[in-house]
């Protein structure tokens, strides 16, 4: 289970950043992603990452959201700029790789838990 935080509610224009920890020993990263989903709406992509650095944004973030990781900290954070009311949602992490267990491995396709995003008008 990944330990997503950073959500909360601020203005309009305002910032937040988001964190997501990875438990374990690591050793290899697919991909990495946020997604979020709105009252009412479908779970959609945000921002992804894959293991090689590449990244991707959906249409009405580009410009304003950053996805980065630390692999010293097996953590992944998503920078929100110039948040707008139609960013308000629950905000999700998800990351698919492979982890050491004993003496081999496993992969894994974990997700957070979830943190609310609420941005006032």
């Amino acid at each position: 289970q990944l330990q997503a935080s950073g959500g909360g509610l601020v203005q309009t224009g305002g910032s937040l950043r988001l964190s997501c920890a990875s438990p374990g020993r690591i050793l290899g990263i697919n991909n990495m992603g946020w997604y979020r989903q709105a009252p009412g709406k479908q779970r959609e992509l945000v921002a992804g990452l894959t293991g090689g650095g590449s990244t991707n944004y959906a249409d009405s973030v580009k410009g304003r959201f950053t996805i980065s990781r630390d692999n010293a900290k097996n953590t992944l954070y998503l920078q929100m700029n110039s948040l707008k009311p139609e960013d308000t949602a629950v905000y999700y992490c998800n990351v698919r790789g492979v982890r050491g267990v004993g003496s081999g491995y496993a992969t894994f396709d974990d997700w957070g838990q979830g943190t609310q995003v609420t941005v006032s008008s």
